[in-house]
Parts: C-alpha cells; sequence; structure tokens
C-alpha cells in the first residue's frame, strides 16, 4: 500500500527506496557517511505529512521542529545498489515524538538512526503538545515492541 510522498507502506512502516548517486560516494568507493542522514530526512516527509497533509511547511502553520538526531553506521554502504530506508515512530510523547530509521542494502542493515522531533509553535518558539488526533495518527506506525 502506498502513503502519501511516494514512500510505502507495511505494518506500520514506511518503506522509502533511494538510489544512490554518484556524488554520494566518498574517495574509498563507500557511501558517505553524511548521505543516509539526507535519505532518513526525505524518509520522514510521509509522518510531516500527518501534521501538514499538503506539505506547505510555512512557518506560521508547520508545527514541527527537529531536537536531536542519532545515526550508528553498522555496515558499509555500496554505490551500485538500492538502499530501503524503514521508518516507524518509535516513541510518542506529550510534546515530541521518536522516528527510528533502519538504512537496508542487499539484505543488510547498514545504518540506523533516530530523530526525536518537537511539536512546536514558531509564532511563540514554544513547545506545544500535540493533538490526541495526531498521535492517534503516529501511533499507526509504532516500531512493534514500542508503547
Amino acid at each position: 500500500m502506498d502513503k502519501p510522498g511516494g514512500a510505502a507502506y507495511s505494518y506500520g512502516m514506511f518503506k522509502t527506496t533511494v538510489t544512490p548517486r554518484f556524488g554520494d560516494m566518498d574517495v574509498l568507493g563507500h557511501i558517505n557517511n553524511t548521505v543516509p542522514v539526507v535519505w532518513f530526512e526525505l524518509a520522514r516527509n510521509p509522518l510531516f505529512q500527518i501534521f501538514d497533509p499538503d506539505m506547505k511547511l510555512a512557518r506560521e502553520t508547520f508545527p514541527l521542529i527537529m531536537a536531536h538526531t542519532d545515526y550508528d553506521y553498522v555496515d558499509q554502504l555500496y554505490f551500485r545498489h538500492d538502499v530501503e530506508i524503514r521508518s516507524w515512530v518509535s516513541r510518542i510523547g506529550t510534546k515530541s515524538f521518536t522516528v527510528y530509521h533502519e538504512a537496508w542494502q542487499q539484505g543488510r542493515l547498514c545504518v540506523k538512526g533516530n530523530a526525536v522531533i518537537v511539536h512546536y509553535d514558531f509564532n511563540t518558539e514554544k513547545t506545544t503538545l500535540i493533538p490526541e488526533d495526531k498521535k492517534k495518527l503516529l501511533a499507526e506506525h509504532l516500531l512493534p515492541g514500542s508503547a
């Protein structure tokens, strides 16, 4: 099944396939360590659409801001093979939620990471409560075993 933004959806997980570009390589022939960060950002778009369905991303109306990211590189990524980004919500709090990502290539987990996203009012520059209807939509994408 497809979700908005072109990401496939299966059992609460979003899947996004990326084809590495030549410029994504480093001098050793690996995908540079900064590239999966961008792929994970792309993979968050379907979750952002929960809050902004048309993806207008206007400062006045878009209610999310990034608070933290972390990444673990557990295997090498290479140029000639597509990469599947798998994304889930791993935690839903009162004012923030965490997205867990994995980058897979040829059946190997290569990178995993988290992004903490805060519900935020840019006009008042304060965190705000995530509306209950949005929490319910986020909960549809919970990582198995998450609460």
